[in-house]
C-alpha cells in the first residue's frame, strides 16, 4: 500500500483592525459568547482607551498598510511602541497591528515574536487572547514548528468552549508532522463528529489523514472502511488500489479480486504492471481463461509489453485453462526470448497434450539441449513419451532410463521402460507370428504348386 501523503494547508490569518481598538474574534465565536464579549467591551470601554496621540499615529500607520506600504506602517508603528509610555490595551491594540504588518511581508518568525509579546500581555482581552493564541499555532505551523504549534493549540482548545473542527485537523496534521501516528486519530474523528452534528460536510482529506493514521497503526479493517467510504463519496483511482491493500493485508482474497475487478470495469487499470496483476489474481481464484484473454488483448494492444516473462505468464493462463492449442503460440515466444530450456520443454508437454509428437521431441529435446533446468528427470520422462507414441523404442527407453538416474522419478521411469520392453516382446513375438505364417503359407503354396493344383 502506498502510506506516502501530502499536506499543503492553506492557514488563513484572521486579524480585524479598527481604528481605535483591534481585537480578534474567534471564526468558531457563538452568538451567546460575541453577546458576552460585547457586554464586556462595553463595561471596560472607559478603561480600554488610546490617546489622541496614539489614536492619530495608529491612523497613519493604518493608511500606510491600505496603500501597501507596509514598510511606511511598521516604521511608524515601532516608533510608536514603547512599554514603558502605553498602556496595557494600548501596547495590544499597536502590537497586533504590528504583527499583521509583518504577516503581510511575510515575515513570520517576527509576526510570532509580535504575537507572542501579545499574548504576555497580562491584561490582555480574553477573546484577543483566544484568537492571537490561534493565530500562532497557525503561523508556528507554517515555519514548521509543530511541538510549538501543539502547545499553542492546547491552550486555545482551553479557551475555546465550542471548537469548529478545523482547529481538531490542524491539530491533526502538526501531529502528523511529528509522526506522532496514533494520537492524530482522536482528533480527526472528533473533527468528523463536530461536522456531522453542526450539519456540515465531511472533507475527503480528513479521511486521507485518518487513513493514514490507521495505516501506520496496521489496523487495516479500519483502512478497509475509510477506503470504501473515499471510494463511495470521491471515487478515485489510488482509492481503489488503497482498498485492494487493506484486502491484502486482511487476507480477503476474493474482495481483493473484486476490487481490482471494479477498477478494470471502470477502465482504471492503465499501467502494466496493474494489468499484470489483474491477470495474476484471475489466475490465483482458478479463473485462468480470463487471465489469458485479458493478457493477450493487452499485450495486442501494448498496454503489456511482449517479453520473455509476459508470454510465460500468457501461456501458464491458456495452459490452466486447458487451451494447449492457445498456449502453444505464448510458449514460442516465450522460448525464443528466454536463454534457458524450461518454457522448451513446457512447449513439448503441450505438443504432447495435443498428440503432436514430432513437433513434443524437437521442443523437448530443444529445451534439454539449452540446459537450466529445474527438473532434467522430468523433462527426459516427456521426451521418453514422446518418443515412445512415435514407437522409437529404444530412444525412448534411453530417456526412461536418464530419468531414472533421479531418486524422485526412477519408479515412473522404470514402469515405462518396462511396457516398452513388454511392447517389444509383443512386436517381436507379433513379427514371429506372422513371419511363421508367411513360411507356412509359402510352403502351402509351393506344395500345391507341385501337385499341379495351384
Amino acid at each position: 500500500m502506498n502510506s506516502n501523503i501530502r499536506f499543503a494547508p492553506k492557514f488563513g490569518i484572521l486579524i480585524a483592525c479598527g481604528l481605535l481598538a483591534f481585537s480578534a474574534v474567534s471564526a468558531q465565536e457563538t452568538d451567546e459568547e460575541a453577546a458576552e464579549r460585547k457586554s464586556k467591551a462595553q463595561a471596560t470601554k472607559q478603561a480600554q482607551a488610546v490617546s489622541k496621540e496614539v489614536y492619530d499615529r495608529i491612523t497613519k500607520a493604518q493608511e500606510a498598510a491600505d496603500a501597501k506600504d507596509y514598510a511606511g506602517a511598521l516604521k511608524l508603528l515601532n516608533s510608536l511602541y514603547d512599554p514603558d509610555k502605553l498602556t496595557e490595551y494600548e501596547q495590544s491594540n499597536v502590537l497586533n497591528y504590528i504583527g499583521f504588518v509583518y504577516f503581510n511581508l511575510d515575515d513570520l518568525p517576527n509576526a510570532m515574536r509580535t504575537y507572542e509579546k501579545m499574548v504576555a500581555i497580562p491584561s490582555l482581552e480574553p477573546q484577543l487572547l483566544k484568537q492571537t493564541t490561534y493565530t500562532l499555532a497557525q503561523l508556528y505551523t507554517m515555519e514548521e514548528q509543530y511541538s510549538k504549534a501543539l502547545a499553542a493549540l492546547d491552550r486555545w482548545f482551553v479557551m475555546e468552549t465550542n471548537p469548529a473542527p478545523e482547529p481538531f485537523i490542524l491539530k491533526a496534521q502538526n501531529l502528523y508532522q511529528l509522526q506522532r501516528h496514533h494520537d492524530m486519530i482522536a482528533p480527526i474523528e472528533n473533527a468528523m463528529q463536530i461536522a456531522v452534528a453542526r450539519d456540515k460536510p465531511v472533507k475527503e482529506d480528513w479521511y486521507v489523514l485518518l487513513n493514514f493514521a490507521y495505516f501506520q497503526e496496521e489496523n487495516y479493517r479500519k483502512v478497509r472502511d475509510i477506503q470504501k467510504t473515499l471510494l463511495q463519496t470521491w471515487p478515485k483511482k489510488n482509492y481503489w488500489f488503497s482498498l485492494a491493500g487493506a484486502y491484502t493485508e486482511l487476507g480477503e482474497d476474493q474482495n481483493l479480486l473484486n476490487a481490482y475487478a471494479s477498477a478494470h470495469t471502470q477502465s482504471l487499470l492503465e499501467k502494466e504492471s496493474e494489468l499484470v496483476t489483474m491477470a495474476q489474481l484471475y489466475m490465483q481464484r482458478e479463473t485462468p481463461y480470463l487471465a489469458a484473454v485479458l493478457l493477450e488483448k493487452e499485450m495486442a494492444s501494448g498496454r503489456i509489453s511482449k517479453d520473455g516473462k509476459n508470454y510465460r505468464l500468457l501461456s501458464q493462463a491458456w495452459q490452466l485453462a486447458q487451451e494447449d492449442a492457445k498456449a502453444v503460440p505464448a510458449l514460442k515466444e516465450a522460448a525464443r526470448l528466454t536463454n534457458d530450456g524450461e518454457l522448451d520443454v513446457r512447449l513439448g508437454n503441450a505438443y504432447l497434450n495435443m498428440s503432436e509428437y514430432d513437433e513434443c521431441v524437437t521442443a523437448v529435446s530443444n529445451g534439454i539441449r539449452k540446459g537450466g533446468l529445474k527438473s532434467p528427470d522430468n523433462a527426459q520422462i516427456s521426451l521418453g513419451m514422446c518418443l515412445y507414441n512415435q514407437r522409437k523404442y529404444q530412444a525412448a527407453i534411453d530417456a526412461f532410463q536418464a530419468a531414472a538416474r533421479t531418486e524422485r522419478s526412477r519408479r515412473v521411469a522404470t514402469q515405462w521402460i518396462t511396457v516398452i520392453r513388454a511392447d517389444i516382446d509383443r512386436n517381436a513375438a507379433i513379427q514371429d507370428a506372422e513371419n511363421a505364417a508367411r513360411k507356412k503359407r509359402a510352403e502351402i503354396d509351393e506344395r500345391l504348386r507341385r501337385s499341379g493344383r495351384a
